[in-house]
């Protein structure tokens, strides 16, 4: 028996290959410090939490309509409106099993086979592997860390072609931290393709305030959620606002793949919009405190680091000290520090020579992590 020709054509998560092995190792009782995941380690807010327990106790645990709960759609349009003085209505909004279901329906119901996206890259690890599955393709418009990893619109314009379909924003990026300039977002959005913005870790920028894609054009899809920002990412909640003639054939794929969305973590959902404000800000700042640890450390023992992360958890720096094979080093830093990192390839061919630092973690973790590094480095003579 053989695997279908469509699953062959993705590749692995790399970023779980270095915490998969992490995993094996803390089992075998090495000491693992994680700079590889992209999850916030604080615990869910308390009251949001106490929501879904309170749902499971009140018996929400049955399917629910398959667009989502229409109180959860209420208060994400109140959301919206709060944060970006935008209007948008329920019936634009489809609650998925996470934002990463929520962009597998945006390319079930946008893309043919032959079909393109444009995106950027470096660029969060699976968006190309949504539009292989589905036949399409990915045009690639390369960021570069001098420009601070913009998304350049006259570089977008070059590559639309006659099947372009989309253009793929992602702003607070993954994994570069970059939050787009609104004139380039507004200029993306008027080159012809409809295009899909990724706001999944919009609330957690700290220079400036990331812009939605609704303040610039509705002819566009929203993919967010709950994860990052609120510290869910095991609760599998998210959302899409989508053009009213788009949700019709995003509610089918839903209704036949995945029914509908969890009912106790859509409860919690409508709590974390109206409550918990001042537990999301306390971690907002500490995500800040520990963005410019990390950066100084990281500084302090040989990376360069040209762009200076303004959102998300990630410093991007430039492994090129070490060598030119970020895989490779990235395991290699693993079996020898004690320190899990992403490497930079996961992120595309214009992420080699780079690793991914998450700092969704503990002040004392970052510390003892960066040592670890210094220590490599050192006890391998590498030139910095």
């Amino acid at each position: 028996m053989k695997a279908s020709k469509r699953s062959s054509v993705i590749g692995s998560f790399k970023v779980m290959d270095i915490l998969e092995k992490a995993r094996g190792l803390e089992a075998k009782g090495r000491s693992i410090i994680h700079f590889e995941v992209g999850e916030p380690d604080f615990k869910t807010p308390r009251v949001i939490s106490q929501a879904g327990i309170e749902a499971i106790r009140s018996g929400y645990t049955k399917y629910t309509h398959s667009l989502g709960m229409p109180e959860l759609r209420v208060e994400i349009c109140r959301h919206y409106r709060r944060e970006y003085g935008v209007k948008i209505t329920p019936d634009q909004i489809i609650v998925a099993n996470g934002s990463s279901a929520g962009l597998f329906l945006i390319f079930a119901a946008l893309l043919d086979p032959g079909d393109s996206v444009i995106m950027g890259t470096p660029h969060y690890s699976c968006y190309p592997n949504y539009v292989k599955f589905l036949g399409a393709r990915t045009s690639f418009v390369k960021q570069s860390e001098k420009e601070g990893f913009q998304l350049l619109p006259d570089n977008v314009r070059k590559k639309i072609r006659p099947r372009t379909k989309a253009i793929l924003i992602n702003s607070p990026s993954n994994p570069t931290g970059s939050v787009m300039k609104p004139e380039f977002i507004k200029e993306i959005s008027g080159l012809g393709p409809v295009v899909i913005s990724d706001e999944i870790y919009h609330g957690l920028s700290y220079k400036r305030k990331a812009r939605s894609i609704l303040e610039f054009s509705r002819k566009a899809f929203v993919l967010s959620g709950f994860s990052k920002r609120y510290a869910m990412t095991g609760w599998r909640i998210g959302w899409v606002i989508a053009p009213k003639e788009f949700v019709r054939p995003m509610q089918k794929v839903q209704q036949n793949f995945q029914i509908s969305p969890n009912s106790i973590a859509q409860m919690a959902g409508i709590t974390a919009l109206k409550s918990g404000k001042a537990e999301l800000n306390a971690m907002k700042r500490e995500f800040n405190n520990r963005r410019k640890l990390m950066i100084e450390l990281l500084r302090e023992i040989g990376f360069e680091i040209l762009f200076e992360p303004e959102g998300a958890f990630y410093v991007f720096a430039s492994c090129r000290f070490m060598s030119g094979d970020s895989y490779s080093l990235a395991f290699r830093i693993l079996e020898e520090a004690g320190v899990a990192v992403t490497p930079g390839i996961d992120f595309g061919k214009a992420g080699e020579g780079y690793l991914r630092f998450s700092y969704a973690t503990a002040p004392k973790n970052i510390r003892e992590g960066v040592r670890r590094l210094d220590e490599f480095i050192r006890k391998n003579d590498f030139k910095k």
